[in-house]
């Protein structure tokens, strides 16, 4: 008679498959690199859910920051040993964050049994396009929410401007916007954690960043420099560059496709 006497595998041992890797990049996108240990609230939770050890997930973590370029320019090194599909899925969303960013976020709500609402719901996300409009739209707001919280989170939750603190106050403002390039939308690298005030005259292209990322105004935005209130939020960043986050430096060829608009509106 065959034994049956095969050894089970542990929660630590078990392949990771890529729905749980979706997860772990949506949680990835939560935590800074100081963050990524088992003694993490949140980390404990997720790995619960996933059943898994607190301890495997972490490593899975640092695993995945060990692709991220921007942490490696800084000399920070991720875990070796990450897997084939590690890098696969971590490809995956730097080829497709709209899709991607999306997918993670619907699919870590499901795990930790977190309402399909939205924090955010601007009216400009909404898609009226037939039969499936109610979930399209649940689906584009959460990757709206996932887009703002990486951003801020990359950013330490300031204003890359003014260093203002207060998340009420913040935006994640796109480069290029929503409605230009629909491949760049939930793109973290595609995005500025700015004040309101600052977003609103980024977003109408009366401010933008040079090639080193520092602060260019407009001729509108100097004309008025008689205002205070103008001269006060504007004047004293000029020239400056602004505050990088600590992953997902914005991409030069999308500022430069802002910058290009910024030209030629004068």
């Amino acid at each position: 008679m065959a034994s049956t006497n095969i050894p089970k595998l542990t929660p630590a041992r078990r392949p990771w498959t890529r729905e749980e890797l979706i997860v772990a990049m949506n949680l990835y996108s939560r935590l800074t690199f100081g963050q990524l240990h088992a003694r993490n609230p949140l980390i404990v939770q997720v790995a619960e859910r996933l059943g898994r050890t607190s301890g495997s997930l972490a490593m899975k973590l640092c695993n995945l920051a060990s692709f991220d370029p921007v942490l490696a320019a800084r000399g920070i090194v991720g875990l070796k040993g990450a897997s084939r599909l590690d890098r696969q899925v971590w490809d995956s969303f730097q080829e497709n964050w709209t899709a991607l960013g999306s997918e993670s976020e619907v699919r870590f709500r499901e795990l930790m049994h977190e309402p399909m609402t939205a924090e955010h719901e601007p009216e400009q996300w909404l898609l009226r396009d037939g039969p499936t409009e109610v979930q399209r739209t649940v689906r584009q707001r959460l990757g709206q929410d996932f887009f703002r919280r990486t951003v801020l989170v990359s950013y330490g939750a300031r204003c890359c401007i003014t260093g203002n603190p207060l998340p009420a106050l913040l935006s994640a403002s796109h480069i290029v916007g929503w409605a230009d390039d629909v491949k760049e939308r939930l793109n973290p690298r595609n995005g500025l954690c700015l004040a309101k005030t600052h977003d609103a005259a980024f977003d109408r292209h009366l401010i933008t960043l040079d090639e080193e990322f520092r602060i260019i105004l407009s001729k509108s935005i100097r004309d008025h420099f008689t205002s205070e209130t103008i001269r006060v939020n504007f004047q004293p960043f000029e020239g400056r560059p602004i505050e990088l986050p600590h992953r997902f430096t914005p991409d030069p060829a999308l500022l430069n496709r802002h910058r290009d608009i910024f030209s030629r509106m004068g």
